[in-house]
């Protein structure tokens, strides 16, 4: 039900009320901007008076080209190393400030191995690599990476090697790729195919997992077994320890959140270019102009594949409420699922799909909206 004095407010005001809608993707069925779609649908079937202004949103993982995309941007595709070394075509988007969004995954994705080749010993980061070089080819001097989605644990030596760096192994000959040859790294060595060294990267992910946890955090989920988890992650120590001796020159990053995000490239990237971790939901948020939405809305619409305690540990979700509690405006939800929160302060909530997706997500999420915006009307 909504908390006290909120259903209240809107009741005093205008009979219109004004509806930002902000939701993340739900994962594996639809995107921010599908779900958001949704969501205004649903609601604008129980008040098709309101006013409904669509922010979807993302924290670095699934639609975050899509969400930042404006008319103004331009979309170019190239052909990179895939997951598991075949050819991919990956599309990354290239804004009049000079600016790139990059999403690792159209490079090393889950969604491009198939799930019987699933496997991170195997799967590698260098298209990742051969992405930002094509970014900075077109003229980016900035470059926004989302770290979500990745099927690799390679600690980001793949995506190095793509940019020039040459990790070696004791003959002195190069290492190969995948996750079950880190351990045989004895060196690697900064060179540049381009100058990079001018070109600023953040990383953007909803991950605080350290290097050393990315195995264990992540690994199952692309395929790894319980013996592989614990062969990567001493791996991705061993890697750790050439990494800041060749390169950082002692300074310890394998610590430090986020840089276990996609598998250890959040650390790679880190080590290699000095890439920064500014919060991933944030970020977006600033770039889809969410703040000047909220400025004179009168209830917030978010949601997710699934509402937990997790969803307020730098999500989406999470961001939301933060920015919803400078000015006490009321937040509502639609997820697929809803479990409990955590305790955070949410008006209402709604579950689109308690027992898994069906055939059409967006319905269900439209019908999920429309009974979350008739109990406002209502109460």
């Amino acid at each position: 039900m909504p908390a006290t004095g909120v259903g209240e407010r809107i009741e005093e005001e205008a009979d219109t009320v004004r509806v930002v809608v902000a939701p993340d993707g739900f994962k594996g069925t639809l995107t921010a901007p599908e779900a958001a779609a949704a969501i205004a649908d649903g609601w604008r079937r129980a008040r098709p008076d309101d006013e409904v202004v669509l922010r979807p949103l993302a924290d670095g993982g699934d639609s975050l080209c899509e969400v930042v995309a404006t008319d103004e941007d331009r979309w170019l595709d190239t052909e990179v190393v895939g997951p598991l070394g075949r050819p991919v075509t990956a599309r990354f988007l290239l804004r009049p400030d000079g600016t790139a969004v990059v999403a690792s995954a159209a490079a090393c994705g889950l969604d491009l191995v198939p799930e019987a080749e699933r496997d991170p010993s195997r799967t590698t980061t260098y298209g990742v690599g051969q992405l930002l070089l094509a970014a900075v080819d077109a003229g980016a001097h900035r470059i926004l990476l989302g770290l979500g989605g990745s099927a690799t644990v390679d600690a980001g030596l793949g995506a190095l090697t793509a940019l020039g760096f040459r990790p070696r192994v004791a003959d002195g000959s190069g290492l190969k790729i995948g996750g079950g040859e880190l351990h045989r790294l004895a060196t690697i060595e900064r060179t540049w195919v381009h100058d990079l060294g001018t070109v600023a990267v953040e990383l953007l992910s909803d991950v605080t997992t350290p290097l050393l946890r990315a195995a264990e955090v992540f690994g199952p989920q692309k395929g790894a077994s319980p013996a592989q988890v614990v062969q990567l992650t001493a791996a991705l120590a061993h890697v750790a320890d050439v990494v800041e001796r060749d390169l950082t020159g002692g300074v310890r990053l394998r610590d430090e959140p986020g840089t276990g995000a996609a598998g250890g490239l959040g650390y790679g990237l880190a080590a290699g270019m000095g890439a920064s971790f500014p919060p991933g939901a944030a970020r977006v948020a600033e770039l889809v102009g969410l703040a000047p939405a909220l400025a004179d809305a009168d209830v917030i619409v978010t949601g997710e594949g699934r509402l937990d305690a997790t969803s307020m540990e730098g999500k989406v979700v999470g961001h939301v409420v933060e920015r919803a509690a400078d000015t006490d405006l009321p937040v509502l939800v639609v997820a697929g699922q809803v479990d409990d929160p955590g305790g955070h302060r949410l008006a209402d909530t709604e579950s689109a799909a308690p027992g898994g997706p069906g055939p059409d997500p967006a319905a269900e999420v439209a019908a999920a909206a429309e009974r979350l915006a008739a109990r406002w009307s209502a109460g």
